[in-house]
């Protein structure tokens, strides 16, 4: 089985510029473990085992892990409102409880859009906390409480101003000394922006062919739905963690794994899958790409850290649950290109929504321009109205075509002629 995990992880390593680490192991064994690509160009130091990685939204099950510490210690209901556990000034719809923020079921308005101007505009901002609350969370609920889900930040950064305002601690120290310290997980911390964080890889993307720094933002805004740094050795540590039900009482923990609405538990999607159950959840970003799969019963961890955004972290996480489950993959390869002639790919360019949705021909090459035009990702044809991008694995490709109306479109936005 190693041998089989090592050629299909290595096939696929082939294709895609992979900045990170990658471990696999079963009952304690390493079956599988690989550094690759650079933690920093600039000082020209490779990545290792040991790295440290943003690991985005794979934070949230540590803040919501935090939040049931606090409903173990009676210091909050998680059934009851929310805003009971909230300062004055951070005040949300009373219908709306613990639970609903933690199951993404709040309903609170979700401004993780591409008409938002949060991401590469405000999220460059000095932080304050009064202020994105404001201006981006407190809003009329999109709908009631409970009724549907929707995977929303805004929960979760919600849930840490609840751990600061019930505990008296700021969130990171909270984390620190009620998780990371009794774990021994010394290499975890809440990246603030501010602070150095020991062998902390840097986070890259690529502009035209050329590999770049992330664009900048500010961590603060992430608090409690991403900002953790943390690497193989601390996550496999928070894997036996959760495997043997440490630190929470067994009823707690009962209820932190419960399934809710779209599989999601607590920080964490639940999938019955291979006749057993797998918790899992991946984090998305700026040059970040990772992702955790845990099956308690088979004692399977697999973890796959990125500071690039080169690899399909779900479509490799999957291939190697599959290998591990003696389901047969097939071999890993990339789309096939279709050809275009000029004059078609010029149908395409042209602006979908002012400073955040462009495509241009540069060079004969097509690219989707972001953040008005200072990053530029170049996809390709796969088929009529289908593109990909060109220097990342990416499993669904893009469509743009032309409405019933004749107008272009992509991301559901109309060309503007």
């Amino acid at each position: 089985m190693s041998l089989k995990l090592e050629a299909y992880i290595n096939q696929y390593l082939q294709l895609w510029d992979f900045y990170g680490v990658i471990q696999v192991t079963k009952k304690d064994e390493v079956l599988y473990e690989k550094a690759q690509g650079y933690a920093s160009i600039e000082f020209g130091i490779k990545n290792d085992i040991s790295s440290c990685f943003s690991i985005a939204s794979m934070t949230k099950q540590f803040t919501a892990f935090a939040i049931m510490l606090l409903y173990d210690n009676k210091l909050l209901d998680i059934d009851r409102p929310a805003q009971r556990y909230l300062p004055d000034d951070v005040r949300i719809d009373e219908s709306i409880t613990v639970h609903h923020l933690l199951s993404h079921t709040s309903g609170l308005y979700n401004f993780h859009s591409f008409e938002s101007d949060f991401f590469a505009g405000y999220n460059r901002m000095n932080y304050s906390r009064n202020e994105f609350f404001q201006r981006y969370i407190n809003k009329q609920p999109a709908t009631p409480a409970g009724k549907e889900y929707d995977y929303n930040n805004s929960n979760y950064n919600l849930l840490a101003w609840i751990i600061e305002y019930v505990s008296g601690e700021k969130y990171e120290d909270y984390i620190r000394n009620n998780i990371f310290l009794p774990l021994n997980m010394l290499n975890s911390a809440v990246d603030d922006g501010c602070k150095p964080i020991y062998k902390r890889s840097c986070n890259y993307s690529r502009d035209f062919d050329a590999t770049i720094k992330s664009p900048y933002y500010n961590e603060k805004f992430s608090i409690g739905a991403g900002a953790i740094v943390s690497n193989c050795d601390d996550l496999f540590k928070w894997y036996t963690c959760l495997r043997d039900r440490k630190i929470l009482s067994q009823k707690t923990y009962a209820r932190f794994f419960n399934v809710n609405k779209n599989h999601y538990c607590y920080g964490l999607e639940h999938h019955h899958i291979y006749g057993t159950d797998r918790y899992s959840h991946g984090g998305d970003h700026l040059g970040i790409s990772t992702y955790m799969q845990n099956y308690f019963d088979e004692d399977i961890c697999i973890i796959i850290l990125s500071n690039n955004e080169a690899i399909d972290q779900y479509r490799l996480g999957n291939a190697i649950s599959d290998i591990l489950h003696y389901v047969e993959v097939d071999a890993p390869k990339k789309h096939v290109e279709f050809f275009m002639n000029h004059t078609k790919l010029q149908e395409y360019c042209g602006t979908y929504l002012k400073d955040k949705i462009q495509v241009e021909l540069i060079n004969g090459k097509l690219y989707f321009t972001r953040f008005s035009g200072n990053l530029h990702i170049e996809i390709y044809p796969v088929g009529e109205g289908r593109f990909v991008r060109r220097y990342s694995d990416q499993v669904h490709p893009y469509s743009i075509n032309k409405d019933e109306n004749g107008k272009m479109m992509f991301f559901g936005y109309a060309k503007d002629n």
